[in-house]
């Protein structure tokens, strides 16, 4: 298998998990530091275990700069949960997790403003499809019911979360040869010193249940999915990294009806059909511009 295909695996698989995850955030009915104080203590634990098994804990795996690079990804990347947890209620997991999928147009400009990645008129106009379609989801509102506590502060919660995440994206590229598994666990450490000192120790969960949710939030939605994301982040070219992201917010929104019945509207189906085809279109190659022939 190659590269670019077992990028594209790892990075669907990672996806479609972090696509539930708003679920698990909502029930555990924690505060969002707490959730994501848990989300990286129990994500530590997974990774050191796994790195420790890979025996990547050598002088000669990383250097102390690959180290500092991965801290400050560290930052951006809590930075991006503690603002996408909080989205969630105010503007209902579908909504937050539509908007909060801006971050593959941000990646995008980046990854061409830093890396000097070739923006093609078919991969814009792929993006675009998939950006219009982002559009009709989000301001199709669902139902009274379904709408969050305070919509507009929901929406710019969850686009800062999404610029956050494309800057831990292009830290990412810079980290290219260190192993993923170290980079996530470096991150997670960061965040346990990060939200030590702000979560709330005496609101702890008081059932197996709310614990079971918060250690599914640590070992599969950050260890198991983090190592897939850096994996085939490093595999693949920024624009098709982007494309396959839009994976995440189908699955969210289908998650979101599957467990609380918030029902899409049909212009948000619309919607997921544009990303859905957009990002195959993207990660197959289909061209929307017919080639020149060439005149004898």
């Amino acid at each position: 298998m190659s590269d670019k295909m077992r990028g594209t695996v790892e990075m669907t698989v990672a996806m479609v998990i972090s696509g539930t995850i708003g679920l698990f955030v909502v029930l555990s009915g924690q505060p969002v530091m707490n959730v994501v104080f848990w989300r990286c203590a129990f994500g530590a634990v997974t990774l050191l275990i796994v790195c420790a098994a890979l025996g990547l804990f050598r002088p000669e795996v990383m250097t102390r700069r690959q180290i500092a690079w991965a801290a400050v990804g560290g930052v951006a990347i809590v930075s991006n949960w503690i603002l996408l947890f909080a989205a969630f209620p105010r503007a209902s997991i579908s909504i937050a997790t539509a908007v909060y999928n801006t971050q593959p147009f941000m990646l995008v400009a980046l990854g061409a403003l830093f890396f000097g990645e070739r923006l093609t008129l078919t991969k814009l106009t792929w993006l675009g499809i998939a950006f219009g379609g982002m559009v009709l989801i989000v301001q199709s509102k669902p139902g009274a019911g379904a709408v969050g506590t305070d919509y507009l502060s929901g929406i710019l919660l969850a686009l800062g979360a999404a610029f956050f995440y494309a800057i831990a994206a292009i830290i990412t590229k810079k980290l290219k040869g260190l192993p993923p598994h170290l980079i996530a666990l470096i991150q997670v450490t960061v965040g346990i010193a990060m939200l030590a000192p702000f979560a709330n120790f005496a609101q702890l969960p008081a059932d197996a249940y709310s614990w079971a949710l918060l250690v599914a939030v640590g070992v599969i939605h950050t260890g198991v999915m983090y190592i897939l994301l850096y994996g085939a982040i490093q595999k693949l070219p920024t624009n098709l990294v982007g494309s396959l992201s839009f994976i995440y917010p189908v699955v969210a929104i289908l998650a979101d009806f599957v467990a609380f019945g918030h029902r899409l509207q049909p212009l948000q189906l619309l919607g997921a059909a544009a990303i859905l085809i957009a990002a195959a279109g993207m990660t197959l190659g289909w061209s929307l511009v017919k080639p020149r022939v060439a005149q004898a």
